[in-house]
């Protein structure tokens, strides 16, 4: 499967410029199968001379995405998929540039299509995607906009797979078993890993957990650490694996619960970041001598309980500026502005006023409380029913009260019977960490609630 992919920046270089677009087709060889374009605000100005290129204005961007609110999307529809682009390393260092700056680590496979279109079709005088369209008869329209490169891009990939006899592309895109590998691995192993929702496990010689891992296709997953020679900590573990074992999931959420749960339990090694907690870093509120409410992000300890939980500073700072946005927040009294009197924001007349005493708190505190009800659970004791792990099955998450009780897996044809499904729960541990994944995963994606 493809991810064919083309962005337009601010500029030519991945770590001080950013993305104003992306737009990204997945192919199954054959055909376009899906496809997602956004223009993405790269909260900087885009100079004069990008605009007269791409015909990007930042009056166009000015109501776009940023990129951190279309990551987990990009994550999702490339996962499993060959990150394919013509001159692939520029799209490619500079998706994962900003994944870097949201402290990601995004890793696919890439296909370049210049280096594909220099071994099928050799001898041209230029590879550039405007050249080659024009070589080869294929229409491109709407050039340097994402979209119609990414299509081009397509169109040439289709192109070149057809004329491709002596099957290069399938030496690139089927390499062998990874180098480097501990001699003790099964290939075999290798080749019989599921393309499913689960938990995965990396063993030593000495039969010890050394990492534990999720993802919606546990094949892919574990071959991109297979295949990770970025850092010395990927390939020291690397080179340490001598047995790998899987737990099916049957979706995401149960991935994600039980991956959480199973790192807490064994505490391997190389999950060092996600022993104690996954999200370090909490939202706070507290009331002032006025009534404001006030918020915080900050360290999250267990003395205080958080609103909600973030896995980095960065990225709890970055959620608060988009809340005070939609919620019409103060920045002063979010903690993002220090200021013995009005925040920045009223100067410009984007503050309502509550921080220099232009308005009540009854109606500041209003907003904020719509805030503070995206933390709570709409019911009090419900059950999340998701795909099983098979067809003849559902997986089953309880809360009760406020408190995670566990989950489990029941038959299909028990899911309108409420105390059925119950029954069919294994208890987990409740923590901050799995109220964070839960609502963060509500929020995003649909599922059916029970009440009971």
């Amino acid at each position: 499967m493809f991810a064919i992919i083309d962005i337009e920046t601010t500029g030519g270089s991945p770590r001080k410029e950013k993305i104003t677009e992306i737009a990204i087709f997945i192919h199954d060889g054959l055909k376009i199968i899906d496809e997602y374009t956004s223009l993405v605000n790269p909260e900087c100005n885009i100079p004069y001379f990008i605009t007269g290129l791409t015909g990007i204005t930042n009056e166009m961007v000015s109501d776009a995405p940023k990129f951190y609110e279309i990551a987990r999307d990009i994550v999702k529809i490339t996962e499993g998929k060959i990150f394919v682009a013509h001159n692939v390393n520029f799209d490619y260092s500079f998706v994962r540039q900003e994944f870097k700056n949201l402290g990601f680590e995004y890793n696919r496979k890439t296909l370049d299509t210049v280096r594909l279109a220099r071994k099928v079709v050799p001898g041209l005088p230029s590879y550039s995607l405007g050249r080659l369209c024009k070589r080869l008869s294929i229409p491109l329209t709407n050039r340097h906009r994402a979209g119609g490169d990414a299509l081009a891009t397509v169109k040439l990939l289709e192109d070149l797979l057809a004329r491709d006899r002596k099957n290069v592309a399938a030496k690139i895109l089927k390499p062998g078993h990874p180098e480097g590998l501990n001699s003790k691995l099964s290939k075999k192993l290798l080749n019989k890993l599921p393309e499913d929702p689960g938990v995965y496990y990396f063993w030593d010689v000495d039969g010890k957990l050394i990492y534990i891992g999720k993802s919606i296709n546990i094949r892919s997953r574990v071959l991109q650490h297979l295949y990770n020679n970025s850092t010395h900590r990927a390939m020291e573990m690397r080179d340490r694996i001598t047995e790998i074992t899987w737990e099916l999931s049957g979706n995401e959420l149960a991935a994600l619960l039980f991956e959480s749960s199973e790192i807490k339990k064994h505490k391997p090694v190389f999950n060092r970041a996600q022993r104690r907690s996954v999200f370090t870093v909490g939202l706070f509120s507290s009331t002032d001598k006025n009534g404001y409410i006030n918020l915080k992000v900050d360290k999250a300890d267990q003395k205080r309980h958080p609103l909600t939980t973030f896995s980095s500073k960065r990225e709890g700072r970055e959620t608060l500026h988009k809340w005070i946005e939609d919620f019409d927040l103060c920045q002063k009294y979010c903690g993002l502005y220090e200021s013995a009197g009005a925040c920045f924001h009223h100067g410009i007349g984007e503050c309502k006023g509550a921080c220099c005493g232009e308005e009540t708190v009854e109606v500041y505190n209003g907003r904020v409380q719509q805030l503070l009800n995206k933390f709570e659970y709409d019911l009090n004791r419900f059950l999340i029913i998701l795909p099983g792990r098979m067809k003849e099955e559902v997986s089953v998450i309880a809360i009760e009260d406020g408190i995670y009780m566990g989950m489990g897996y029941a038959p299909a044809d028990h899911q309108q019977n409420s105390e059925l499904l119950r029954d069919s729960i294994t208890h987990y541990p409740d923590n901050r960490d799995i109220h964070t994944i839960i609502k963060s995963y509500l929020r995003k994606n649909e599922a059916m609630i029970i009440e009971y």
